[in-house]
């Protein structure tokens, strides 16, 4: 590659989300000279399904049960799309791949999978599990006591377990449910932030994602450069968690320590915080000529 190369940065978003949450920082960093694509995984984005009984008026009971086509998609499927996506971005310089919340589920598998085509991994407030199989096995550590993120499971509709995916009714006219995003999610939004946040999380989520195998491994994984940023005001994985996800992939790698950053930032602050455009900007131009 020739020394002018610049980065791509792929931006991998977390559970009932899509590409667009990272509109802000995408046109940022654009106007900014950088090159970055956000993507939607299966089931995501242009390709969601909007059960016939979310819609306004809901019918709560049919939610409950209405087939969602999410329940095939597995990790494997995340995997397969993101590093598709690695591989055509690669032909035209290095690739800094980016994932937040359950999105770091799927950037270190891809990592163990095309390691020699990522330039760096970085994750945003994510899950980065390295010691554990999986994200439930970190939902029941010490260190995510301080979670709220039974005030969003208070939201399900349905039984996951026949669904095959989790269904939140985000636009539940109950106040319980605007508080709960509020709180667990959105921290200092204004109240127009979090309505325009809850009509813009998806209902569905496959369910397979939680439980399926998440680990980077040292020889594949465990080779990039890689970079946390820490949310340091995040309800849903508490920054004891995250620090415990940067401490495990330390002690991993001991030659490769984590870059970490932090951010004083709800949950969802990537919708809203300049301070992520900052470090993905200069992490981007640290990778120019890689």
């Amino acid at each position: 590659m020739t020394t002018n190369e610049r980065p791509t940065l792929i931006l991998v978003h977390g559970t009932n989300s899509n590409a667009y949450g990272w509109s802000g920082l995408v046109t940022e960093l654009t106007l900014r000279g950088h090159r970055c694509v956000a993507v939607n995984l299966p089931g995501h984005g242009d390709n969601q399904f909007i059960p016939r009984s979310y819609q306004a008026p809901q019918d709560l009971e049919a939610l409950a049960s209405e087939p969602s086509p999410l329940a095939e998609i597995t990790i494997h499927d995340y995997v397969e799309h993101v590093a598709g996506v690695v591989r055509r971005a690669r032909q035209h310089g290095p690739v800094i791949l980016v994932g937040s919340s359950q999105g770091g589920v799927t950037v270190s598998r891809v990592a163990n999978v095309v390691p020699e085509l990522i330039d760096r991994v970085v994750y945003v407030a994510a899950y980065c599990c390295v010691d554990l199989p999986n994200m439930l096995a970190y939902l029941e550590t010490p260190e995510n006591s301080g979670s709220l993120v039974h005030l969003i499971e208070a939201m399900k509709v349905g039984d996951p377990a026949e669904l095959g995916v989790t269904r939140i009714n985000w636009r539940s006219a109950e106040p319980k449910a605007f508080e709960a995003i509020k709180q667990c999610l959105a921290g200092d939004f204004s109240d127009e932030g979090v309505r325009w946040l809850a009509n813009l999380l998806e209902p569905d989520e496959t369910a397979a994602i939680p439980v399926s195998e998440a680990r980077g491994e040292a020889q594949t994984w465990g080779r990039i450069p890689r970079t946390y940023v820490r949310f340091t005001e995040d309800r849903l994985i508490p920054l004891s968690l995250q620090d415990r996800f940067i401490s495990e992939a330390d002690r991993l790698t001991p030659d490769n320590p984590t870059d970490v950053h932090s951010v004083a930032a709800p949950h969802v602050g990537p919708f809203h915080r300049p301070e992520l455009v900052e470090i993905l900007a200069g992490l981007a131009s640290q990778g120019e000529g890689s």
